[in-house]
């Protein structure tokens, strides 16, 4: 059994593991391998995964049985807006299905009092991910050219639930 707690330092090398692992089996036949290693060494390095759980605005997750870092979740809410970004949330493929996602999508839902909407990008290929969160109360608001940092060139889905704020 899995349980949701905040990430620590220490659990850095396990929650890059989790997105090595998970980026490899989504993404490589959308991207090709060489892309994909190039993303995860840039976006999931220590130095990235380490600013993201030291964002004072951000809320940085994992499901860990004990064992094992299953999957994790990252958002942050930007001041002066009432907006959650949801920037990452990924399960090892061999921990899906086990209610890991849902349970770490649920408390990120929680981790931002006030918070009006929650925001999201996702690949448009991703279809499993798409359902997931349509499941989950999102819908397509927009697209954009440039998913995750920069002028990427990888296109996505933006993804958008009101929550209760």
């Amino acid at each position: 059994m899995f349980f949701v707690r905040s990430a620590s330092s220490r659990d850095i090398p396990a929650i890059r593991e989790v997105l090595a692992e998970t980026w490899r089996a989504t993404y490589a036949p959308f991207y090709g391998a060489a892309k994909v290693e190039e993303i995860i060494a840039d976006w999931h390095s220590e130095a990235a995964v380490k600013a993201s759980l030291e964002r004072p605005d951000g809320e940085f997750l994992v499901a860990d049985d004990g064992n094992r870092i299953g999957g994790m979740a990252f958002a942050s809410h930007a001041s002066g807006t009432h907006v959650v970004s949801l920037h990452q949330l990924y399960v090892r493929p061999e921990c899906q299905g086990l209610g890991i996602g849902r349970d770490l999508f649920a408390e990120i839902e929680t981790c931002f009092p006030g918070a009006q909407s929650l925001t999201l990008e996702v690949d448009p290929g991703n279809e499993p991910a798409i359902a997931f969160y349509q499941a989950h109360g999102m819908s397509e608001t927009g697209r954009t050219d440039n998913c995750g940092k920069g002028q990427s060139g990888i296109p996505a889905l933006i993804m958008t639930k009101p929550l209760a704020g």
